[in-house]
């Protein structure tokens, strides 16, 4: 039976370490600031929303909201923006995605400063993770795989890890941040060839197709870690993810549960990102 690797004990590690760090900025004179742009009123939106005020608040980070209705146009929204941009006591923003206007999100995107950029939404972040270098942050759920693993001491260099996803979110980031700590990675999709068998070779199986209970018993081999990044709602109202959690405990030596697994670390990751930003505004 695979050994649950839970995100709460992650999570609580990376704030402890981030009050030291807010404590030490306060005391000269520098608040962590995060700024977060909702458009609408989604309610995945706003629980995530609501998470990453709490997870900030412990971290000692302080938090500004900017709601702008559904039909607010795309003036608002940028106007938001620039504002943020432009406020020298915010370090970090996050918009809440998918926007009702496809287009205003994607100059949105293109305009706030990616210094200020703490979940790779902006191309030049995009640009810099694929880089290795530059402003800007990997995608916070992204790198929550990396720091789950850290957390519960898997090693990643030299593994054999399969993506399963190609998502400019998810799937494509943790490919890159699995590869920067020397893992051989392979990316797959819900259209690769005989999916469960390559999957099988992985010692490191991540899940970030988006499809519930895409892989199954025969995409797990004995000894793996699987993380699973999908995060479904069932008929009955109940969670799931890409993996069937049942079937891979069965074989895998370590997997993640959903809920409680990597999102409880994204948000961990997100003020890490805000209190990073704020760390190199000072030591300017």
């Amino acid at each position: 039976m695979a050994v649950l690797l839970k995100g709460a004990p992650a999570a609580a590690a990376i704030t402890e370490n981030l009050k030291a760090r807010t404590d030490a900025l306060r005391s000269r004179g520098v608040i962590p600031c995060l700024a977060i742009l909702r458009v609408g009123e989604r309610p995945d939106d706003s629980a995530y929303e609501r998470n990453a005020k709490k997870r900030c608040e412990k971290a000692g980070i302080d938090v500004r909201e900017y709601h702008l209705p559904e039909n607010c146009g795309k003036e608002a929204l940028l106007a938001a923006v620039r504002e943020i941009n432009e406020d020298p006591a915010v370090h970090g923003c996050l918009m809440m995605r998918p926007l009702p206007d496809r287009e205003a999100e994607q100059l949105a995107c293109e305009l706030l400063a990616p210094e200020k950029d703490v979940d790779c939404m902006t191309p030049r972040s995009m640009a810099s993770l694929f880089m290795g270098k530059g402003p800007g942050f990997p995608p916070c759920t992204a790198e929550a795989c990396v720091a789950l693993l850290d957390h519960y001491g898997i090693a990643i260099e030299g593994k054999r890890a399969v993506v399963v996803g190609r998502s400019l979110v998810i799937g494509k980031p943790v490919s890159l941040l699995l590869q920067n700590r020397n893992a051989t990675v392979t990316m797959c999709h819900t259209r690769t060839r005989d999916l469960p068998a390559v999957c099988r070779e992985a010692e490191i199986l991540v899940a970030a197709a988006g499809k519930a209970g895409l892989l199954t018993a025969e995409h797990c081999a004995p000894g793996q870690t699987v993380v699973d990044v999908g995060i479904h709602v069932l008929p009955d109202g109940s969670l799931t993810g890409d993996v069937c959690a049942e079937a891979a405990a069965e074989t895998a030596a370590f997997l993640t549960p959903v809920p409680g697994g990597v999102g409880a670390v994204t948000t961990a990751v997100l003020a890490r990102h805000v209190t990073e930003a704020a760390e190199k505004r000072d030591a300017r």
